[in-house]
């Protein structure tokens, strides 16, 4: 006899409940497996591949999504649906890194660097280095160290934040928010003593003041600190030594503690040497460097970053004419200076002060470091991957390596048979988007 098994209405209703659930669960499981994007791969072949540190001829490169997935010898199995780029007669490069940069800046021959801080609104200046960003990403740099927003505050976090989100094409921003100067020392100046101007940086006084003003930069998204440990403020207006040696220091305290680096404006032999006895990462400009301080810069493993571009361009915007003129006093002497750094063997990283000169226009410092004495291939290493390790970014961007952020450019010719063949930019690709081809 067999026993029949009712089920009840509860019961009923649970197991059509029930049965509901699992095909709701199976279809959303199922649209999430097809819905998946699909892996993007690249496959660029070039004639030659600058990998950061060496010229290699030979190799291709496979991207998948926006890392670098395969370096070298064609020895692998393409991945179906990879788009190939062919360039041939072209070299591929790490996305190039500016090392000295104001994109809230422009060319001072178009407006003073004191109308732009207390003429030009934050709203137009932001607008303007919208522009900028673009053009300098354009022009194969991908990633820059931002040193300072002179009077713009911190709306250098803000543009930094837009492009990550995709909201503006731009390269990747190091960012300085705003630098640091010794209260009194730097612009904008009143002829009136009854009136301040606003400021182009932050000012402090002592070395307490200097550790509170670090912290609040990082609070407010500072990547690196930048301070002025000179500046025109002698009694006949003379670059002359703004802080001493332990207010420096305290910077590097509480910057190094959170994994930050100080990097210091200088062009006094005695500003520089402070800077090196604090602790500094980098020192911008130079101009005035002697023999003993860059051996002593090489002994502590402290970078240079000699701005040349700015250098002359400044000089232009006076009247100077290049290869018509004599050099003037100021690039005779910023001339043997790099000389000398060359020859002591200091690390030397690429940096123009673009915004001094137009954004976009920043392979002018890679083709003056030629100019003066670099080899080309150095020019590139410094533009690649000594930027990268400097700056503390090796781990990500600077060389064409396997794992590596997939930001690479390609120019048509040899730039280290001549370095002017970085300007002749076919490909831009950053965080594998390609953003120019």
């Amino acid at each position: 006899m067999k026993l029949l098994l009712r089920r009840t209405p509860v019961q009923l209703q649970f197991c059509s409940a029930f049965k509901k659930i699992f095909f709701a669960a199976l279809l959303f499981i199922s649209t999430v497996v097809y819905s998946q994007p699909k892996d993007n791969y690249i496959l660029l072949k070039p004639d030659r591949v600058f990998d950061g540190e060496r010229m290699q001829t030979g190799w291709v490169v496979l991207v998948k999504n926006n890392i670098i997935e395969q370096v070298g010898d064609m020895r692998f199995k393409l991945p179906a649906d990879t788009k190939v780029i062919d360039l041939k007669g072209c070299t591929l490069l790490p996305g190039l890194i500016e090392g000295h940069s104001h994109l809230f800046l422009h060319p001072y021959n178009e407006t003073s660097w004191d109308d732009q801080v207390l003429k030009e609104s934050r709203a137009e200046r932001t607008a303007r280095a919208v522009n900028h960003a673009k053009a300098t990403l354009l022009a194969g740099f991908t990633t820059i160290r931002d040193l300072g927003t002179e009077g713009a505050m911190y709306d250098d976090a803000g543009l930094k934040k837009s492009i990550e989100k995709g909201i503006i094409p731009g390269p990747r921003m190091i960012i300085a928010t705003r630098a640091i100067v010794a209260t009194g020392s730097y612009g904008v100046k009143s002829e009136n003593a009854d009136v301040d101007y606003p400021k182009g940086a932050a000012e402090v006084a002592n070395a307490d003041e200097m550790e509170k003003e670090v912290r609040t930069q990082i609070s407010k998204g500072a990547d690196v600190v930048k301070i002025y440990a000179d500046y025109r403020w002698g009694r006949d207006g003379e670059a002359a030594p703004t802080f001493t040696t332990e207010e420096i220091a305290a910077a590097v305290k509480v910057a190094n503690a959170s994994n930050r680096k100080v990097v210091v404006h200088s062009s006094t032999a005695e500003g520089m040497l402070r800077s090196i006895n604090a602790g500094v990462t980098t020192i911008e400009h130079g101009d005035n460097g002697t023999e003993e301080i860059f051996k002593l810069m090489k002994e502590k493993n402290i970078a240079l970053c000699p701005t040349l571009a700015a250098t002359e361009a400044t000089q232009q915007y006076k009247g100077w004419k290049k290869n018509v003129d004599p050099d003037t006093e100021r690039i005779i002497a910023h001339k043997k200076s790099f000389k000398l750094a060359l020859q002591s063997g200091v690390t030397i990283c690429m940096g123009g002060d673009v915004g001094v000169f137009a954004h976009g226009d920043n392979a002018r410092e890679m083709e003056l470091m030629s100019e003066y004495g670099m080899q080309p291939i150095d020019v590139l290493k410094s533009a690649t991957a000594v930027n990268a390790d400097v700056f503390g970014y090796a781990d990500k961007i600077g060389r064409i390596k396997k794992g590596m952020a997939a930001d690479i450019i390609a120019v048509d010719g040899d730039p280290s048979a001549a370095i002017k063949n970085i300007r002749k930019i076919k490909l831009v690709i950053k965080d594998g988007v390609v953003y120019k081809q």
